[in-house]
């Protein structure tokens, strides 16, 4: 009997559990990026565990709701560092990634965002263990503005914004591109995120003669503005960034979203090498739009990282992430001295039809 003990022991011992989190909005009106994001890890760890686990332990996934807010953010960091978390994919909205990434850093905790685009999440990191596998506001910024430019030079574009970390800084980096393209915006104004009505700034737009309007915000304000403006008669196009990447988005406007123009990174669903992963996903009836391949990866690069440290102690696995390259679903990646992905920056899309796909000029 004790040598059966000790053997169990010993086996205990051998595979002891990793545990790793993803944190985003898992409940409010952000809640669909927060579903994509957990489809994601939690594919990520049904693959990497069925494989046979990371240095030969297996991993466990904690899952952190932030509902977009950053105290409950900084209290869902304090909460996985109790519970003895190594790494976070995490958090979703810029605003809750910051705050948590103070945290983190002082628990010698990894993260990797995979949907955080503000740049001061990296451009002020408080610690050398914060890192995204997303792109940059003010990349996508130069790239919406200078089309704003290239294809609306005969339109009123008016820049509006939710005031949150995310969607004031895209409309502010997207109006500064536009300016420095030789664009004069037309209107710049803020709007309270989470109302229901909008229809004093559509009012607005209209009397303004507004052709174009690029909305700083998330998928659920853009599209309450998308049904509002058609409903009085408008045929504006709507521009805007990555948080409208989910099918939410349709469910708000239905056809009156017909048209709306976004930017995001080139898809990774369209990968060759993500396809299977993609498969698994829709075969459990989950989903592989938007930000859970972003997920999915982020998981990836740590693993690597933790394979070549041969642990997963903050330090090594830091240096691993900062020297490695990392074969992932959205391509070979690395990070350069910031903790920004070295990945190809961002793409037009259009929605048509219930659903978004690169725009064809």
């Amino acid at each position: 009997m004790a040598g059966a003990a000790l053997s169990l022991m010993m086996t205990g011992s051998a595979w002891a559990d990793i545990t790793i989190a993803v944190a985003g909005p898992m409940t409010g009106q952000y809640a669909s990026f927060g579903e994509q994001m957990k489809a994601g890890a939690e594919q990520a760890v049904a693959d990497i565990n069925a494989a046979g686990g990371v240095n030969g332990e297996q991993l466990k996934l904690e899952v952190g709701d932030d509902a977009c807010d950053p105290k409950q953010a900084v209290a869902v960091a304090n909460q996985f560092a109790g519970s003895g978390v190594s790494f976070v994919a995490g958090h979703f909205c810029s605003g809750s990634s910051i705050p948590a990434s103070a945290v983190y850093a002082e628990e010698g905790i990894i993260q990797i965002s995979p949907a955080s685009t503000n740049p001061a999440f990296t451009d002020d990191r408080p610690g050398p263990g914060v890192y995204r596998v997303c792109g940059r506001d003010d990349q996508q910024g130069a790239v919406a503005g200078k089309f704003l430019v290239d294809n609306f030079a005969d339109k009123k574009v008016a820049f509006v914004h939710d005031k949150t970390a995310y969607g004031k800084g895209l409309a502010d980096a997207t109006m500064a591109a536009y300016e420095a393209a030789g664009g004069k915006p037309a209107l710049y104004e803020a709007y309270t995120a989470g109302e229901k009505d909008y229809t004093a700034l559509v009012s607005k737009l209209k009397n303004e003669g507004i052709g174009v309007l690029y909305v700083g915000g998330y998928h659920t304000e853009a599209g309450l503005m998308a049904r509002q403006m058609k409903e009085q008669g408008m045929d504006t196009v709507l521009v805007s960034g990555d948080a409208l990447v989910t099918d939410e988005y349709w469910a708000i406007t239905g056809d009156a979203g017909q048209g709306t123009l976004m930017t995001f990174s080139p898809d990774p669903r369209k990968n060759e090498i993500a396809k299977p992963v993609v498969d698994a996903l829709l075969a459990a009836g989950k989903t592989a739009e938007g930000y859970a391949l972003y997920t999915y990866a982020a998981i990836q690069a740590w693993k690597t990282a933790v394979e070549t440290a041969k642990s997963t102690e903050y330090d090594p696995v830091v240096a691993a992430l900062n020297e490695g390259t990392f074969a992932t679903v959205l391509g070979e990646l690395s990070f350069d001295d910031k903790g920004d992905v070295t990945l190809p920056g961002y793409v037009f899309y259009e929605w048509k039809d219930g659903k978004y796909d690169y725009l064809v000029q």
